[in-house]
């Protein structure tokens, strides 16, 4: 299916496609059911991915990417997606992307330096400290409760996250706290760049979880014990934090959705394949209608899918925020990508539930994606909000009602 994308984009997504194919998917298929990746091999991948000029097509040039604007970076994460070692072969891996893409909009000169370009190289890692166990913020992020209070020249922070990406391996974490307790939470929290190693930062524990055995990405429980960080540590301005938050999660969510969308694709690819070889019943499987109905049901929900993202990446591009319509692409995309890779492990039957195939590693990592960056009811509130904005009573003005005496 071709899609009106940038010139430029077009070209990078082949560029992409090949370099997965030739060089990412024959080092998933020596690791399926033998993961993690080692940092050794990932190095190796992402040399070759500069080679074939396709390394952090997201970052500006400055800081040593290809400077690829929004709406010609879309096509490129797809592409990355088609296998689970993509995103982190081409530095288009979450977290890292996010927080990539908040230090470049709101980070000082000197935070850039620091943390920026080391993470653009590849050369450290980092995390995005937010959510936090119950009764703290979660779905809700007005329950925040980590607080970040002034002490002369520092500020100390107390609090407790989990479910922080990366968190274990991270060497800086990006850290939302409370900052102003008498405001409300969404104009009284900041954000501030911690280092890991950091007196008082204590990772208590890898939250043991669905997928990650292919990448080796774990989501960490991480306490901050009256952590010290100086004031130059504070990312964007003071109170701003989840102001600066929409700003990331916005282009965030549609990223994943082309990430996930790729990996859709691909599980669909070696479910035709095999059913095209695969023979029961007199025939081969993909003679079936059965089959065939699952898979075009499939291919027209996805193609519908990455029409929803890329129309929201327009407004986006064009300055809205463009929520509903966000929204609206990750709850249809997450959706769309769970269904297509249960389809592709069904048609594929025992092959599809081994790991000869990636399609097992595909599967328990695509349940995540209905709860990472806002879950379904999250989405589905903003999006119902809009519906019941201004409804029209004349609509049901003649409708019969009870009329007592």
């Amino acid at each position: 299916m071709k899609y009106d994308d940038p010139q430029r984009g077009r070209e990078v997504t082949e560029r992409v496609r090949t370099f997965v194919k030739e060089e990412v998917i024959p080092v998933e298929r020596e690791l399926l059911g033998d993961g993690p990746v080692s940092d050794e091999t990932v190095d190796k991948l992402r040399e070759k991915a500069s080679d074939y000029d396709v390394y952090a097509p997201q970052i500006p040039e400055e800081y040593g990417g290809m400077g690829m604007g929004f709406r010609e970076v879309l096509p490129v994460f797809e592409a990355a997606g088609r296998s689970l070692l993509g995103a982190t072969a081409i530095r288009v891996d979450a977290p890292d992307e996010g927080n990539m893409h908040t230090l470049e909009l709101v980070g000082t000169d000197e935070q850039k330096e620091r943390w920026l370009e080391p993470l653009v190289e590849g050369d450290i890692k980092s995390g995005f400290s937010m959510t936090e166990p119950q009764p703290g913020a979660g779905s809700d992020p007005k329950m925040i409760r980590t607080t970040a209070k002034k002490d002369g020249d520092e500020w100390v922070i107390d609090g407790h996250k989990w479910w922080t990406t990366q968190g274990t391996e991270a060497d800086v974490l990006l850290v939302m706290a409370r900052t102003d307790e008498d405001a409300h939470p969404y104009q009284g929290c900041s954000l501030f760049l911690v280092p890991a190693d950091a007196p008082g930062v204590r990772v208590e524990r890898d939250i043991p979880h669905v997928g990650g055995e292919l990448t080796g990405i774990g989501h960490a429980e991480i306490r901050y014990e009256s952590v010290r960080v100086p004031e130059e540590n504070l990312l964007g301005a003071e109170n701003a934090g989840f102001a600066i938050t929409q700003q990331r999660l916005g282009p965030a969510r549609l990223t994943h959705c082309m990430r996930f969308s790729g990996m859709a694709e691909r599980a669909l690819d070696v479910a035709k394949a095999y059913a095209d070889e695969r023979r029961a019943f007199e025939g081969t499987l993909s003679d079936k209608q059965a089959i065939r109905f699952d898979v075009a049901d499939i291919e027209t929900r996805l193609h519908a899918a990455r029409s929803m993202v890329r129309h929201a990446a327009h407004r986006i591009a064009s300055g809205e925020q463009a929520r509903v319509e966000v929204a609206m692409s990750k709850v249809f995309t997450a959706d769309v990508a769970q269904d297509a890779i249960d389809t592709a492990v069904q048609i594929c039957g025992g092959n599809g539930i081994g790991k000869d195939l990636p399609l097992a590693d595909f599967y328990e990592n695509v349940r995540q994606f209905r709860i990472i960056d806002g879950a379904d009811e999250v989405h589905k509130r903003v999006i119902a909000r809009r519906a019941f904005k201004d409804t029209d009573p004349s609509e049901v003005e003649h409708v019969a009602r009870f009329r007592g005496e």
